[in-house]
């Protein structure tokens, strides 16, 4: 019997029943950003299947936050209302229903991967002017018209986020994630990649992080005392030459989001230019960057969960992450659109007796 992936992980006053999270991905199936029976399927199947947590996809907090135009968002009560029947049924499951709540920043108004046209989507074709801390995504093709945004406009930014945090929390959500990863804005502000500005948003790393530690806050402070919030980052560009950010910058970072009101890193890598260089992509790719923010951590005594995610496909591959302490959490993608009952397979495989779905128990091993 094994009692660590398959035990239970209390972050507040939030309990989650295994270390088992179902990773943000994108569906691009969203009109006019609001969820549909897709997504009730789609995230209610892996609840039904034992994962602990059930993480929406990247949900914009505005308009123009979409990566594209069918990216589901939560910047109108529409589209929160179609949220909670989502939250509901995860959570009648017995797992966490969590939201990851986002703006693709110089990223944005693209077309969906199986178009067949690839890159920005043309202003009159429904695409729309994107925002950056500097300039626009470098591309071989045409770049999105891009601005860069004001003052103004960035502490516009932190109200959306924090709007977007009250509808979540009103449509049933527990765990709110921001999303400051993958190239996308918050993580454009933090990398000097993609931020070349000379105020109080750029240039030194206190600054370069001012943005995310303002929306972090913000969400806290709407968010409930016994429920958590979790921030994604890229945990390093991937690039050597020249200045980026990298792991160093992202262990220092940890304990000031969790002062700020962050309750778990979900440490993932990459995604702020094409100039990147991926040295590896095996199994537990991304789990050393989690290593070293968990070792700092530790040593700075912040109060914070870290997670890892990336390559994680096997049973005793993702028990080993959680029994040796090499994280947290596991949050598995690509292998729950494989198998959307994973953790239950993975149960079994590890000796471990979990609750199935009563509908389910014939099909039960013994």
């Amino acid at each position: 019997m094994v009692d660590h992936l398959f035990s239970p992980l209390t972050l507040r006053g939030t309990e989650i029943p295994n270390r088992v999270f179902v990773s943000p991905m994108c569906q691009y199936s969203s009109p006019d950003g609001v969820a549909t029976d897709w997504h009730l399927v789609h995230l209610g199947s892996r609840a039904v299947g034992g994962a602990g947590l059930v993480m929406t996809e990247a949900t914009a907090v505005s308009p123009e936050g979409r990566i594209s135009p069918q990216d589901l968002g939560i910047w109108t009560d529409e589209q929160r209302d179609a949220l909670a029947p989502v939250a509901d049924f995860v959570r009648s499951q017995g797992s966490v229903p969590a939201i990851q709540l986002a703006h693709a920043g110089r990223k944005a108004s693209t077309y969906r991967p199986w178009e067949d046209e690839s890159g920005p989507v043309p202003l009159d074709e429904g695409g729309w002017e994107t925002v950056a801390p500097s300039g626009p995504y470098p591309r071989d093709g045409d770049e999105a018209p891009t601005h860069a945004l004001s003052t103004d406009e960035i502490e516009d930014v932190v109200a959306d986020f924090a709007d977007a945090a009250e509808r979540a929390l009103d449509a049933g959500f527990e765990v709110a994630e921001v999303h400051a990863a993958h190239g996308y804005l918050l993580h454009e502000f933090l990398s000097p990649v993609a931020n070349d500005r000379d105020d109080e948003y750029g240039g030194s790393f206190e600054n370069r992080t001012r943005l995310l530690r303002e929306v972090v806050g913000a969400v806290r402070s709407v968010w409930p005392d016994d429920k958590p919030v979790f921030v994604r980052i890229s945990a390093t560009d991937w690039i050597d030459e020249g200045e980026s950010w990298d792991v160093e910058q992202s262990a220092r970072l940890a304990p000031i989001l969790a002062e700020a009101g962050a309750d778990l890193i979900d440490v993932s890598a990459g995604g702020i230019s094409p100039a990147q260089d991926v040295p590896y992509a095996g199994p537990n790719y991304q789990l050393p960057y989690a290593e070293v923010i968990r070792e700092h951590v530790a040593e700075t005594d912040a109060d914070v969960a870290v997670a890892t995610v990336g390559g994680v496909t096997e049973p005793e591959q993702a028990e080993a992450v959680v029994a040796n302490d090499r994280a947290d959490a596991v949050l598995i993608g690509r292998e729950f659109l494989r198998s959307p009952y994973w953790p239950l397979h993975a149960a079994h495989e590890l000796g471990e007796d979990v609750d199935w779905p009563v509908q389910y128990h014939r099909a039960k091993p013994r």
